[in-house]
């Protein structure tokens, strides 16, 4: 969970009491799919409570997780003392992340693109600090497909969006990476529903790589 450049510390310590049941209706194995092809070095934008941390694979060398929120961040810490692979826990936003230009091998999204102040900004630094090889792992809940689910996300978003700490619930992130600079490589489109009176939201799991521009064309 990243929030731009304005923490919300009352939706933080909400949003940190539910990842326990959002984990047990399903959340937790989304995650283990999420990470499991990650590799090298990884920058996680958003860890907010450090969920992720758990499920990293051998494969990966450290993590470098972005989180703005004090107090996230500072679950995000302890989390990291028993992940099973080496994690630096940094203060930062999505849209100017802490890192070198192609200093990453692996960029982990995971809730994180609905509530970004910039998204396009957010997915700019994505390519930005990713190596022209790396790959993009995401999972997020994004825009409805039926047309008049998509208008009422559409009307709640602004009042939604105060609430909870800036979360947009009418995103359609997978054209947003696309339009940003990313090929999808693959993509799984599902219903969850993360807490019990939560209506069914749509939600994307995939990956992506950095697309081919003009410029890397012509050297």
């Amino acid at each position: 969970m990243a929030d731009g450049t304005t923490p919300n510390p009352r939706f933080a310590r909400a949003f940190a009491g539910a990842v326990g049941t959002m984990d047990r209706r399903g959340a937790a194995e989304h995650r283990r799919r999420l990470v499991s092809t990650a590799h090298g070095t990884v920058v996680e934008v958003g860890s907010g409570t450090g969920a992720n941390f758990a499920h990293y694979p051998g494969a990966v060398d450290r993590v470098i997780a972005v989180e703005p929120e004090p107090e996230l961040r500072e679950l995000s810490a302890g989390a990291a003392r028993r992940a099973p692979v080496p994690v630096t826990v940094l203060d930062g936003v999505a849209e100017a992340l802490p890192v070198a230009d192609a200093g990453a091998d692996t960029v982990v999204v995971s809730l994180v693109l609905c509530s970004v102040t910039d998204q396009r900004a957010a997915i700019r630094e994505c390519r930005r600090i990713l190596r022209p090889d790396g790959l993009l792992l995401f999972y997020e809940h994004v825009r409805s497909s039926h047309r008049l689910v998509a208008l009422a996300e559409d009307l709640v978003t602004p009042l939604w969006s105060r609430l909870t700490g800036g979360c947009h619930p009418n995103r359609d992130t997978v054209a947003m990476l696309e339009a940003g600079g990313f090929e999808i490589v693959q993509v799984d489109r599902f219903g969850f529903a993360p807490l019990p009176l939560n209506p069914s939201l749509a939600h994307v799991l995939g990956s992506a790589r950095p697309s081919v521009r003009p410029e890397d064309r012509r050297r």
